[in-house]
């Protein structure tokens, strides 16, 4: 009997490290799908004769898709089952797809870019703590290091993904923006088969509770440090929301080049090295990670003010990796205050409300830069965006720094 139960225990961790890998690959396939519209949109821009700032405002139907689903849905994980939300969040990116390839006017692409956000809101917060109890059963040893830095690592890295292989599309094959769709969808169909064979990891019976709206309950103790760390990741996630959303009108406007594979690969490169930081310190201590990521913060952003009166492409991707790699390492941190936050009975709903705080900052910023855009030169948008989030990155830092 025990040598059974010894048998039942390891298949059952087997399973659960095969279910952590699936799942991280479906969560960085939906980032992946959600970012492959940035370097289309010029495109859809040049076709359809819309001015620059409607690229906002597509931006910000996603992010509202976001932050919407995060409100209504994001924390429902806690006890309707964290795989149940994962592949919810599928399905509603593959009804995105199918908008994207069947409705691509004006009105089109900013339904089907709620919709895709409503899936990343539905998505985040279900993945990122499925992953951490899929480890928990797997490495029962292991702290909660390895796992938060996976799911922050392949959330960004999606997000990274997703620009380079839009751009590749556009740039070498017919239909660009047909064919990007195309091969997502089919990705996300076997995404949701492989999900179904992965275990729940909530007891969905005993955790029954009736519905409400999000709500973000934290202990009195760790308020100050989760607010701090929820400004900070929304000043974070801005610079991704500036490199994501208005990229290609940097490319085009201020460096006068064209190709949409060069948008692309510097979304990329920003994105990219938000998740190779990420990796590369996973083992650090929290506050050695903050620190670096406030530094690297300071540096990139000082070069993307440098580059709005000296425009190049390599100071441009230079600054971008660096900015990127302190995104990488301050939203990490974040998500750990998070996680350090909450309990087992309401994890989603405390990663929710970081990844509420996170998206805000994504939609605000670039919904006011991309206002300013049409009123200012985009040298002088770039450089006090730029001084902004890094006066707002050191303040919200200042703090959590000094509790360790």
């Amino acid at each position: 009997m025990s040598t059974m139960t010894a048998e039942n225990r390891t298949a059952g961790r087997a399973a659960h490290r095969t279910g952590f890998w699936i799942v991280s690959a479906a969560f960085m396939t939906a980032m992946a799908f959600a970012a492959v519209p940035t370097p289309l949109y010029p495109i859809y821009e040049q076709r359809d004769g819309f001015p620059a700032y409607v690229i906002t405002v597509v931006f910000a139907a996603y992010a509202v898709g976001v932050m919407l689903a995060l409100y209504l849905a994001g924390h429902v994980s806690d006890w309707l089952g964290r795989r149940r939300l994962v592949l919810a969040s599928l399905a509603i990116q593959a009804l995105a797809a199918l908008l994207f390839l069947f409705w691509n006017d004006v009105s089109g692409l900013l339904l089907a870019r709620f919709v895709s956000g409503a899936g990343i809101g539905t998505l985040t917060a279900a993945a990122t703590a499925h992953l951490g109890e899929l480890r928990k059963v797997s490495h029962p040893h292991e702290d909660g290091r390895v796992s938060g830095t996976v799911a922050s690592a392949v959330n960004l890295g999606g997000i990274a993904l997703g620009p380079l292989l839009g751009g590749v599309i556009a740039q070498f094959l017919p239909a660009p923006i047909l064919t990007p769709f195309e091969v997502f969808l089919v990705i996300i169909v076997l995404a949701i088969v492989f999900l179904a064979f992965v275990p729940e990891t909530v007891d969905t019976v005993a955790a029954r509770r009736p519905y409400a709206p999000q709500k973000v309950v934290v202990p009195p103790e760790a308020r100050g440090a989760f607010i701090a760390a929820a400004i900070g990741a929304a000043a974070a996630f801005s610079v991704m929301g500036f490199f994501t959303a208005l990229t290609a009108s940097i490319v085009i406007g201020l460096l006068h080049l064209s190709g949409h594979l060069i948008a692309g690969v510097v979304a990329f490169a920003v994105t990219g090295a938000s998740a190779v930081s990420q990796l590369a310190t996973a083992r650090l201590a929290r506050r050695a990670k903050l620190q670096l990521g406030v530094a690297l913060m300071i540096a990139g952003l000082g070069l993307v003010a440098v580059v709005g009166f000296t425009p190049s492409l390599a100071l441009l991707l230079v600054a971008g990796m660096l900015a990127g790699a302190g995104v990488g390492l301050v939203f990490s941190s974040s998500i750990a205050v998070a996680v350090a936050s909450a309990g087992p009975d309401n994890r989603g709903e405390v990663l929710s409300g970081m990844f509420l705080s996170a998206y805000a900052g994504l939609t605000v910023p670039v919904i006011a830069v991309g206002v300013a855009l049409a009123f200012f030169p985009i040298a002088n948008v770039l450089t006090v965006f730029a001084l902004a989030v890094l006066v707002i990155v050191v303040v919200t830092a200042i703090p959590s720094l000094r509790r360790h």
